[in-house]
């Protein structure tokens, strides 16, 4: 296809911009999906631990109730509201990350110069979360351990990589 005078050449094989409603179910979709793979990884750990609940407890206790009755986290007993209240929480923020992403993605698609800033942004994000749980958290990390976090966010990172990755096989990501 030959391009028309005045048009460049990249602007004809440039790929449309994918429709908006598209992009935020696509970004829904996968939050949902990190969501329910990081809840389900703490689920496991909470019931081989014999505490199905325990996690979704502390941080809702940590995040509605400023953390009062996180000094002795041992003896919290599983409460059903703060589960719902933070799970709640929790896919809500998910869902933001998988929108952002998602139009991440479509700026990556349109120029794959942009993806590799996007991968090293999703690298900062990850250990800047650490390194603010680390500093701030101390009440949930005396319940949680790091790795356990850091763990359960890789597994939902790779479950909406994988969710994206099926969505955009022909992602080209160039430095």
């Amino acid at each position: 296809m030959a391009a028309e005078p005045g048009i460049s050449s990249q602007a004809v094989t440039a790929k449309p911009a994918p429709e908006v409603g598209a992009v935020y179910a696509e970004g829904i979709a996968a939050g949902v999906v990190g969501a329910a793979t990081i809840a389900v990884w703490f689920l496991v750990l909470d019931a081989i631990k014999g505490r199905p609940l325990y996690t979704p407890t502390v941080l809702g206790t940590a995040l509605f109730r400023g953390g009062a009755g996180l000094a002795k986290p041992d003896t919290l007993p599983v409460d059903f509201e703060m589960v719902l209240s933070f799970t709640w929480v929790h896919v809500l923020v998910f869902v933001l990350i998988g929108v952002g992403a998602s139009r991440l993605i479509g700026v990556a698609e349109r120029n794959p110069s942009f993806g590799f800033g996007i991968i090293l942004l999703f690298v900062f994000f990850e250990f800047g979360f650490l390194l603010v749980c680390m500093v701030f958290a101390d009440p949930v990390l005396q319940a949680l351990t790091w790795s356990e976090v850091l763990i359960g966010n890789l597994l939902a990172a790779a479950a909406m990589t994988a969710m994206f990755w099926r969505r955009h096989p022909r992602l080209a990501i160039r430095p």
